[in-house]
């Protein structure tokens, strides 16, 4: 189950810059990569300081740094502080409750957006990714460490394939977006496949359980579209940036990515409505099986209507009741309910009550 925007009652009181990690309590290590590059030139390692990353900011290759994990306050601290990041930007990428967004501090761009993956469970797995793009280099902060959906980048990167090793800042910037985007995509076919099954199931033998499939599954369509929806704004807003850190030549690539983002809230509203229209079909489902046993129910009251009153008829036992002393008086009563019955039943079918 998608969790719940976290509670920040936490943090009512503080000054607005003040650092206070907000999300699940982790004890795991933070992990830095760090990506060197240019055309010619390549350099990967894993950092275990902070300060090994102070020559990576004004050298003039691309440098990407990587931080899985954000609950390490003190050392974010320390990273914002070698790069030039303002408290505010900190502050929000240890609040991991952010709303999709994009800020430009001149000399930086400040990135907010949502990773998405499916869990063990089947459901909706979500952290945030918080990227700052500089003129030689890009942050990326992710909630956790379990991994991400970066691996064809790396790869990419590591092979000299595509137009990464050639391009700047911004264009690994688009890349992280573009990858992040493309991953909504395999979450949405899981979703496809759910409600398939569902309608299935909704035709042929529904149940209590599968209204609260249904329900579940409306709950993450509303969580997929919160996080989802905003992000338009912040790929609309890389594009229309006029910031000197955007170049002509990833606008082309921004715009793909922002047409990608359409088609992903298209196809969530689709779904949404498709699974509100589900909950009908299962109500209207539940109501016609009413209705079958309800006019079952009634065709056999009324088929034994007028035999009961036959049957009540001869209960009576007055005296003057000639049927009563007649030697055939009981089989032939017999005969006649039955009579009535079957034509009671031959004329419900011909009416196709039946």
């Amino acid at each position: 189950m998608p969790r719940l925007p976290k509670k920040r009652s936490k943090k009512s009181g503080l000054p607005s810059e003040t650092l206070l990690y907000t999300g699940e309590k982790r004890e795991e290590k933070i992990r830095i990569h760090v990506i060197d590059y240019d055309e010619a030139n390549f350099i990967e390692q894993e950092l275990t300081e902070v300060a090994a990353c102070i020559p990576y900011k004004n050298k003039p290759t691309v440098t990407w740094v990587n931080l899985d994990g954000v609950h390490n306050v003190p050392m974010l601290e320390k990273l914002g502080e070698c790069f030039g990041l303002h408290k505010l930007v900190m502050e929000d990428i240890v609040n991991t409750d952010q709303r999709p967004k994009i800020e430009d501090y001149e000399d930086y761009l400040f990135i907010v957006l949502k990773m998405l993956s499916i869990g063990e469970s089947g459901d909706i797995v979500t952290e945030q990714l918080s990227v700052i793009v500089g003129d030689n280099f890009v942050l990326s902060f992710q909630e956790g460490i379990e991994g991400d959906v970066f691996n064809l980048i790396r790869d990419h990167m590591r092979s000299g394939k595509g137009r990464i090793r050639k391009m700047g800042a911004d264009y690994l910037a688009y890349a992280l977006l573009d990858a992040v985007v493309d991953n909504y995509f395999v979450i949405l076919e899981k979703f496809g496949e759910k409600i398939e099954q569902l309608e299935t199931e909704l035709i042929e033998n529904p149940s209590q359980k599968t209204v609260q499939r249904i329900y579940q599954l409306k709950r993450e369509m509303i969580f997929l579209h919160n996080a989802v929806w905003p992000l338009r704004e912040v790929v609309s807003g890389m594009r229309k940036q006029e910031s000197p850190l955007i170049r002509e030549s990833t606008a082309p690539y921004l715009r793909d990515v922002y047409d990608h983002v359409i088609h992903v809230i298209d196809s969530v509203d689709i779904y949404r409505e498709m699974i509100s229209s589900m909950l009908d079909m299962y109500l209207s489902t539940v109501s016609n099986r009413l209705n079958e046993v309800m006019k079952v129910l009634t065709v056999i009251s009324l088929i034994f209507m007028p035999i009961t009153f036959i049957a009540g008829v001869y209960g009576m036992n007055f005296k003057n009741m000639p049927e009563l002393e007649w030697r055939y008086g009981y089989p032939a009563s017999l005969l006649v309910m039955l009579v009535i019955g079957v034509l009671m039943v031959f004329y419900f079918k011909k009416k196709k009550w039946l």
